[in-house]
């Protein structure tokens, strides 16, 4: 083969989504994408729970989803190869957020930032929660915020379609692991595979997701994103409620409609880092459940369907992405992760930032340099405020 032009490191839905921008801009010449596990058997992607929202309190991020999310709205023709068009299954469910009395300040805060940036959101008291859901039990809770035009996709639907298409568009999927990176100077001059296969490329962009600090580290890289372990379920509801959006709280508890039932769970944000791909099977049971019979007692009466685990590449600095390279330190390594839930939202986003940043120096359409890892270095967290 042919040493690349661009080599990416990690195929899942944001490596893939670099690799559409860049082999769709005619200018970046040879892609290559190194994906040790084709099959995606222990990638978060598939596993992700498939919510896109607008509701966030970083403009960077409400700018990311305001391009993502109607991206994903036409991803068919986005993505479609010969004719063949991707089905992700985009759902307009709508986005809720409720927050105890405590939290009000911070969704009428966010809720002016969101609609400056021309984000739908209704503000809703609590008499006015129970008459547009009447199953839920508002009793605890202070106000809550309302997207209707959010939603939910199929993860895996979403990481084929990019790969595909970008596959033929000439990117080219090497089924190996990275095992080294070589420095000199200011970049990064060669990538050694478990092959023993060394490759030369004029730019390395890592999107390896759970594993990014073990990739960075191969560069001196340091940084704060680790494994961390969530469990999902898809339950049934005995009792016909009225049509429900993506609904979450501050406690972790988030969950939405899918297929027959509803898909969803409660992430602990504090659980220890780390590959772990044992299911609690009791998590449910002593967790969920009643998280969600509490906030909807019709679901008192419910019946657990499946369990399965995935992970976040959380960032224990702040919960948002690191994207970009080492000014002065490492100019041709490019790095995005860190996304502690919200890769699979911002695929469509940061695919294209990352391909400005390769291809012209710098970002062309949104600003997403308060994302760097220059925050890392100094140890300043750019944290969401209220629900993450």
């Amino acid at each position: 083969m042919t040493d690349p032009d661009i080599l990416i490191i990690g195929g899942g839905v944001i490596g893939s989504a670099a690799a559409f921008f860049l082999t769709g801009s005619g200018i970046a010449g040879r892609v290559a994408v190194v994906e040790p596990d084709p099959l995606y058997e222990r990638a978060a992607t598939p596993r992700a729970s498939g919510g896109a929202r607008r509701l966030f309190s970083r403009p960077e991020n409400i700018l990311m989803s305001n391009y993502s999310i109607p991206f994903y709205e036409s991803f068919a023709e986005h993505c479609s190869v010969d004719g063949e068009a991707p089905e992700i299954g985009w759902r307009r469910d709508g986005y809720l957020f409720i927050m105890p009395p405590g939290g009000v300040g911070i969704l009428e805060r966010n809720h002016v930032l969101q609609t400056s940036l021309g984000v739908r959101v209704d503000l809703l008291d609590r008499d006015a929660l129970q008459r547009r859901f009447p199953s839920m039990q508002v009793a605890d809770i202070g106000a809550a915020a309302h997207a209707p035009e959010d939603g939910c996709l199929e993860p895996n639907g979403a990481l084929q379609g990019f790969r595909r298409k970008a596959r033929s568009q000439g990117a080219d999927y090497i089924a190996e692991r990275v095992t080294g990176l070589m420095v000199e100077g200011t970049a990064i001059r060669a990538v050694t595979l478990s092959s023993g296969r060394v490759l030369r490329p004029k730019a390395v962009i890592s999107a390896a997701g759970t594993w990014s600090a073990e990739i960075a580290a191969m560069a001196g890289m340091a940084l704060p994103v680790e494994p961390m372990q969530r469990h999902d379920h898809f339950w049934e509801c005995r009792t016909a409620i009225e049509p429900l959006p993506f609904v979450k709280d501050l406690n972790g508890l988030g969950f939405h409609p899918w297929d027959r039932g509803y898909a969803g769970s409660v992430v602990d944000f504090g659980i220890a880092a780390g590959h772990n791909w044992n299911v609690d099977h009791d998590y449910f049971q002593r967790v969920v459940w009643p998280a969600i019979a509490h906030r909807f007692p019709a679901m008192e009466e419910l019946r657990l369907r499946e369990s399965w685990v995935g992970h976040y590449d959380r960032n224990a600095l702040d919960g948002n992405m690191i994207l970009g390279n080492w000014p002065g330190r490492l100019e041709n390594f490019y790095i995005a992760c860190g996304f502690s839930g919200h890769g699979l939202m911002h695929a469509p986003a940061v695919g294209r930032a990352l391909a400005e940043l390769v291809l012209h120096g710098g970002y062309r359409t949104i600003d997403l340099s308060r994302m760097g890892y220059g925050r890392v270095l100094a140890g300043e967290p750019y944290a969401e405020a209220g629900i993450r």
